[in-house]
């Protein structure tokens, strides 16, 4: 963290969002790049398509160790790349800076026969939509999910904790059927279930196919070779690489690579495009659910537990804000903003391709970053909150008009001359207790076991299924 960085992902929250660094950052990106060219080297020894000879296990060693780059390594391929290195001229070109400092790695080795090869045949795009897309696969794997995956368990957890306290609802703001507050959490838990499913059923769509998409070098060269099998099986390669560190609820659940055969010399984005879609659906879930507790906290049912030292006013000495909430709310707003322009901007390009999604892919890391600033505000906000099962208790059995549907629908049953004008003409705009209810049931001509049923409902009994409807929810996901 530097107190002299623009961005606050990188000053303000550059503790929360530095475990991003390995996935999105400019060493980040080099280093799969690497990855993507030595992989590919070396399939093209496995895979015996060009006649390539074996490579020894000391030298497939040598290529991985080039791989796992130092931050020297990284500044050196910067180098090349912006004043050049040696004999190297400034290549101006990030991809080719990576090529000669993999040919540099391995010329004093038994390798530099095949030194040519690093990058046979390729374009930078198929180094690039491979290194990005490996970048948005682990970074979803090891970072998004599992934090994901935490929210979800505490929002979960705090549905199941209160899924029989009863609760008043709003519906146009106006006090409406009573639900039990762990039946509203629930309906946040749910949707995130379903569209967590859905983000985690899209691949990572990559390509290895040259310049404008036909294997024209590879084919050229080699035309007897089988370059689509070949690209397919190499996607498999860098799948191999890829670990799950979800857990619990949302265990195996993980993104692949998978190879797309028809494309220009770009790939075309669209997997990115939905996977950017469904995060923006998840993070505006969860600005539901800030806003939502924000009301809560607002109107005392929710109670703040105050942090010793922490102010929540310059000048009112009192006020214990809900700003844990606040600041997730505005972060996922920024990531959402930035999401909706990936979607909007990666999947055009001009004919073949045009550079400007290369400026724009950089800034994916920036847009996951303000959602896990944003993830882990909501997790702390919701570690000092408790629910206040009195308040909302007292301020249902305070709301007793709530209870004239129940009224009306059983009078319907029983044939009852126009129950819900009856009902309207005793609640609507006015001021009632649970007395008025019973006066009306004394004058209704009924049979006294419905009087009794009628008698028997008050507003924190009336709360349906909701109970159960937390009891019968399948957290796990997948």
């Amino acid at each position: 963290m530097s107190i002299r960085s623009i961005s606050p992902i990188d000053g303000r929250y550059g503790k929360k969002t530095e475990i991003l660094a390995d996935y999105f950052s400019e060493m980040a990106l080099i280093k799969y790049r690497i990855k993507t060219e030595i992989v590919y080297l070396k399939h093209l020894s496995q895979s015996e398509i060009i006649g390539m000879r074996k490579f020894t296990v000391e030298e497939e060693k040598i290529l991985d160790d080039v791989y796992n780059i130092t931050e020297e390594d990284a500044l050196t391929v910067k180098k090349i790349e912006t004043v050049g290195l040696d004999e190297i001229p400034a290549t101006n070109h990030d991809v080719k800076a990576v090529e000669y400092f993999i040919k540099r790695k391995l010329q004093n080795t038994s390798l530099a026969d095949v030194l040519e090869m690093v990058h046979f045949s390729l374009t930078s795009e198929d180094i690039n939509n491979l290194s990005t897309g490996m970048m948005v696969r682990d970074g979803m794997n090891e970072v998004i999910l599992p934090q994901l995956e935490t929210l979800y368990s505490s929002i979960y957890k705090l549905a199941f904790e209160h899924k029989a306290d009863a609760m008043l609802a709003r519906t146009h703001g106006q006090p409406a059927t009573p639900v039990t507050f762990g039946k509203e959490m629930l309906v946040f838990v749910s949707r995130l279930k379903e569209e967590i499913k859905t983000l985690c059923s899209i691949d990572v769509l990559t390509k290895l196919n040259g310049a404008t998409g036909g294997f024209n070098a590879h084919h050229c060269v080699f035309p007897n070779s089988d370059w689509i099998s070949f690209s397919q099986s190499l996607m498999e390669e860098f799948n191999k690489s890829s670990i799950s560190k979800t857990s619990g609820f949302m265990q195996g659940l993980m993104f692949r690579l998978r190879y797309n055969p028809v494309t220009t010399q770009i790939e075309p984005h669209d997997s990115f495009a939905r996977i950017f879609d469904s995060m923006k659906r998840i993070n505006m879930i969860l600005i539901d659910f800030c806003q939502d507790i924000w009301r809560y906290i607002s109107d005392g049912w929710i109670k703040q537990r105050a942090v010793k030292g922490e102010i929540g006013s310059s000048a009112m000495p009192h006020k214990v804000n809900p700003i844990d909430f606040e600041n997730g709310e505005g972060n996922l707003g920024v990531a959402n903003a930035m999401f909706s322009f990936f979607g909007n901007k990666l999947p055009v390009a001009r004919l073949q391709r045009d550079l400007t999604d290369s400026t724009v892919q950089r800034n994916i890391g920036v847009a996951f970053a303000h959602s896990i600033i944003a993830y882990a505000s909501i997790l702390k906000g919701m570690g000092k909150i408790s629910v206040d099962t009195d308040k909302i208790l007292s301020v249902l059995q305070n709301t007793p008009e709530v209870i004239a549907e129940a009224y009306q629908n059983i009078l319907r049953f029983e044939g009852v001359e126009k129950p819900y004008e009856l009902l309207k003409e005793v609640t609507r705009g006015k001021s009632v207790t649970i007395d008025d209810f019973h006066a009306l049931v004394k004058r209704l001509d009924v049979s006294d076991k419905i009087k009794e049923r009628l008698l028997a409902i008050r507003p924190e009994n009336y709360i349906g299924l909701s109970e159960k409807i937390v009891d019968t929810f399948v957290p796990k996901i997948g």
